[in-house]
């Protein structure tokens, strides 16, 4: 689904995918209207801006996740200010891309969204990690508190997911099949009672998983 108020881009974008063979089951070019729309349509990714008249795309990503937490959000924004990146991604959106980009660089971010990988135009990966190991240094948790026990698989590709790598990455890195690494970290996911990547990401950063050697 396409969600941006300015019908000629949003057009472009719906036609792009379309022409690269994927199926948009709707546009909307108000918050409402999408989350209206989303309800029925049960889209698997959202192309989101975050400038929309009625409500802000933010309020829309954390709605459109709270409803379904399977959806992954790919905001495609003109702003690339760091309270937008950072807000966007507390609201569950899997990736942000600017408006900038390419036709290809943007279909390869769908692409890999639809995957599970966490996208991010160049620069401002390496914002959202910063934000995390800020909000990382902390009080440990209370004393007695369980943490999920992980499978020593599931903790090596989980510190490889926490240092940016795609799911294709890893599984030629662990000579896995794609499917296999989707799975791991899925279960992961379950274990941990996180919704998508970059929570999972967070969770890395916060245990110093992702400092341990491989």
């Amino acid at each position: 689904m396409v969600v941006d108020d300015h019908p000629m881009w949003r057009e472009a974008v719906a036609r792009d995918l379309t022409d690269a063979g994927y199926n948009v089951v709707a546009t909307a070019g108000e918050g409402h209207q999408a989350l209206r729309i989303s309800a029925a349509a049960r889209p698997q990714v959202v192309i989101l801006d975050l400038r929309l008249p009625d409500i802000s795309g933010v309020e829309v990503a954390r709605r459109l996740i709270a409803a379904d937490p399977a959806i992954r959000v790919l905001v495609l924004s003109a702003s690339g200010e760091q309270a937008d990146v950072l807000e966007a991604v507390k609201a569950g959106a899997a990736g942000y891309l600017l408006k900038s980009a390419g036709r290809e660089e943007f279909l390869d971010a769908v692409r890999r969204t639809a995957d599970g990988d966490a996208v991010f135009t160049p620069g401002l990966a390496g914002l959202v990690l910063g934000e995390y190991r800020r909000l990382a240094a902390k009080p440990p948790a209370e004393p007695g508190q369980i943490a999920p026990t992980l499978t020593a698989r599931e903790t090596e590709i989980l510190r490889l997911v926490a240092k940016g790598l795609s799911y294709r990455q890893i599984a030629e890195r662990l000579v896995l099949s794609h499917r296999t690494v989707q799975n791991h970290v899925q279960n992961t996911l379950n274990k941990l009672q996180l919704h998508n990547r970059v929570e999972l990401v967070r969770y890395a950063i916060e245990t110093g998983i992702d400092q341990k050697d491989q």
